[in-house]
């Protein structure tokens, strides 16, 4: 890689760094907040898996939710500040090739997602008895899941062009799909047909499997979950490479 591409993931990283109360701390304690009322509320009345505590169940989900939110806030917030106050064109200018231009961005928002995922981790771990069952696999979805987050964030902040445009994205599409996605429920305690419509969902397969690797239990076989993940990631990516190949709303 040249030393634009690094230098731009060097200025990616710096950027959620300067401000790591709203980009880290922030997204922790909100997520230790759904944990502290969930795990209060409901530890003594759901039963999951068996033999797995409810609050054991949550917490991989909750961990990997975060990851995935904040990987997608920190590449879609930086293009689209960038486009608005119109510093876009100092990038754009550069020899930096389109691959390097995503790379540089969807890797800084894997780097947050990590970062955000272990502060959470860190921060439940001495409050819940959390079994590790592969950390192999735990690492494959935290990597697979924040990176296309990371994608799609560089998809949001490609095409909005106001910060409503972005938040609607956000709110409509991303949140729904994150809250829906198995995060405080087992699948299996949902009526067939919802079932199904929740298999639709490529961030199911990222929760189910990452969980699996902490319980060694899931919904579906964690396999098929990182070849969901992992087909998802390579038709996004082809598609965000093809838009910034042909400069969409980046170059007019």
């Amino acid at each position: 890689m040249s030393r634009g591409f690094r230098t731009l993931f060097y200025k990616e990283i710096l950027r959620f760094q300067k401000v790591v109360l709203q980009t880290v701390v922030a997204p922790a304690i909100t997520t230790l907040l759904y944990l502290l009322v969930f795990s209060h509320a409901l530890e003594q009345h759901v039963t999951v898996f068996g033999d797995i505590t409810y609050t054991a169940f949550l917490v991989p989900g909750l961990v990997m939710m975060t990851m995935i939110q904040n990987a997608f806030s920190n590449s879609s917030s930086s293009l689209i500040q960038s486009k608005i106050t119109g510093n876009i064109v100092f990038v754009l200018l550069t020899p930096l090739s389109y691959v390097e231009f995503y790379l540089a961005f969807m890797l800084a928002a894997v780097a947050r997602g990590l970062v955000v995922g272990l502060a959470v981790y860190l921060c439940a771990a001495p409050f819940v008895a959390l079994p590790l069952h592969s950390a192999v696999t735990v690492i494959a979805f935290a990597l697979a899941g924040s990176a296309v987050l990371g994608t799609l964030g560089v998809i949001a902040g490609i095409w909005a062009e106001k910060f409503d445009q972005l938040a609607g994205f956000q709110n409509f599409i991303i949140l729904p799909l994150s809250f829906l996605s198995g995060v405080f429920y087992s699948i299996g305690s949902l009526p067939e047909f919802w079932q199904h419509i929740s298999k639709l969902n490529p961030f199911f397969y990222m929760i189910d499997g990452f969980r699996y690797g902490f319980i060694g239990r899931s919904d579906i076989d964690p396999g098929v979950s990182l070849a969901v993940v992992t087909t998802t990631f390579l038709v996004l990516s082809s598609l965000t490479l093809m838009l910034l190949r042909r400069g969409y709303r980046l170059r007019n």
